[in-house]
């Protein structure tokens, strides 16, 4: 897989010469909703089976091999190199797939078993349809090696509506958690309209985990956390119920997001952690948590300072970072997800929580915001697929960010007032995928679904070997 940004005076049928694909291919896999327009500046994923690695300080043929799950030799012979011991930093190497020649006899899943990879993986990247109809002497390519993660995904819709989209993605998660059980004050939750979405995911084998927030739009949820953190007997009461409710409705899990806590009772919340733990381990629940994006373990503010990462990293099976919102909808216009503020937060994360315990968050939106913008006006919230869409019926090009690793332009609308959209684009999802393997993370957390982002599925996929744990 490729990711090929167009450049001025080019077209699908140029780029698909380039590298060797059909120009169904390249639409199919962007789903373009009309091949003839492309706008500069816009990412395309090219559905090939080679990549393209360029060479970073200190690297060596070996290393890059061992990365990709081939050989030196393959790469000297693809690029042509006469001194192996001479790659610079920068050097653009092409990195050729692994063959197999079938033998008589061979079955894909014999393949699949030697290589380390799956046979659906075999069967994509050589469009087989049939995995019985392959013949000795068929030259296969094999599948890059891909590191194995979790993948969990955040949805507010409910009903048929939210079964629907984990039917259509299910197969990229390994846990899908519906947004959320409201605790109430007397150790209650609001019920939400969730049977639905669970049969979906248990079908698609994925794990439904519940979610439980003390927050709602219109209250930050402080004195409720506070009122239930200060009695035991609340929290037992609120933990009977979660307990009840997830062996009523067949849910595997519980995240527990609870937000705007009062610093003062940040002990009280690590307290309550750990007997939800204590509670939920024997009946054979895991535990997860949801924390703001922490520099520091001294970072001040509501939103941060009763989020103790050493606690959470101890207490409870993984945690799941909120690396979002910078680009906050009441905000000025900015990245939503800058790839050097979610390392910041990673630089931190991974000193005081085991990797295998943290999920890095990427939002999967684009906002509009009104220029120029004023304190508290709201941005509009959309798909990335249509601020691709926006860009082209305005002929606006698109930009990108090289600090925050994610795409931007401007435009100006029908009633002559400027806009600035940031969203998300193949460059900006492998950013994050990069520094997901880079920080050797158990995983992604998407907020939220609902929001079509082909391309992204398409490069997790390739990407990443996603575990299953039904």
């Amino acid at each position: 897989m490729q990711i090929h940004v167009v450049q001025r005076g080019e077209n699908l049928w140029l780029i698909a010469q380039r590298y060797g694909v059909t120009i169904n291919q390249i639409a199919t896999a962007n789903q373009l909703a009309d091949p003839n327009r492309l706008v500069v500046g816009q990412a395309l994923v090219i559905p090939t089976p080679f990549k393209y690695h360029t060479v970073r300080s200190g690297e060596t043929l070996w290393m890059i091999a061992g990365r990709y799950g081939t050989s030196v030799e393959a790469i000297i012979q693809a690029n042509r190199i006469s001194h192996p011991s001479q790659i610079y930093p920068g050097t653009v190497l092409v990195i050729p797939p692994r063959t197999h020649p079938v033998q008589r006899g061979e079955t894909l899943s014999q393949i699949a078993q030697r290589y380390g990879t799956t046979v659906q993986e075999i069967m994509r990247i050589n469009q087989i349809t049939n995995p019985n109809l392959i013949h000795p002497g068929t030259i296969l390519s094999i599948p890059f090696y891909k590191p194995a993660i979790e993948v969990n995904a955040f949805t507010i819709h409910k009903g048929e509506e939210a079964a629907k989209l984990v039917r259509e993605v299910g197969r990229h998660l390994t846990y899908m958690s519906p947004f959320a059980y409201i605790i109430k004050e007397d150790g209650g939750l609001d019920s939400i309209n969730d049977t639905a979405i669970i049969q979906a995911a248990i079908a698609e084998k994925v794990a439904p985990m519940m979610g439980i927030t003390n927050f709602t739009y219109k209250d930050p949820g402080s004195r409720l956390a506070r009122t239930i953190l200060s009695s035991t007997n609340l929290q037992n009461r609120l933990l009977t119920n979660i307990v009840n409710t997830m062996k009523e409705k067949g849910y595997r899990g519980l995240n527990i997001d609870f937000e705007n806590v009062y610093p003062a009772d940040r002990e009280l919340y690590n307290q309550f952690l750990q007997r939800a733990v204590d509670r939920l381990h024997p009946e054979g629940y895991f535990v997860s948590t949801s924390v703001a994006p922490k520099f520091s373990g001294e970072q001040k503010g509501l939103l941060y300072e009763a989020h103790d990462y050493p606690a959470h990293g101890r207490i409870v099976d993984f945690v799941i970072l909120m690396t979002y919102e910078w680009g906050y909808r009441l905000g000025p216009p900015q990245a939503i997800s800058p790839i050097h503020q979610i390392r910041r937060v990673l630089d931190y994360a991974v000193t005081v929580i085991p990797r295998n315990k943290i999920f890095m968050g990427f939002q999967v939106y684009a906002r509009d915001w009104l220029l120029p913008h004023v304190q508290g006006q709201e941005a509009e919230t959309f798909s990335p697929q249509e601020a691709v869409q926006r860009a082209i019926r305005y002929k606006a090009t698109i930009q990108y960010d090289q600090t925050a690793e994610s795409p931007f332009y401007r435009y100006v609308d029908s009633q002559g007032r400027t806009h600035e959209v940031w969203f998300e684009d193949a460059r900006s999802a492998q950013a994050k995928f990069d520094a997901v393997k880079n920080y050797g993370l158990r995983g992604i957390s998407y907020w939220v679904l609902g929001y079509p982002y082909p391309q992204n599925w398409l490069l997790l996929e390739d990407n990443f070997q996603i575990r299953k744990i039904l």
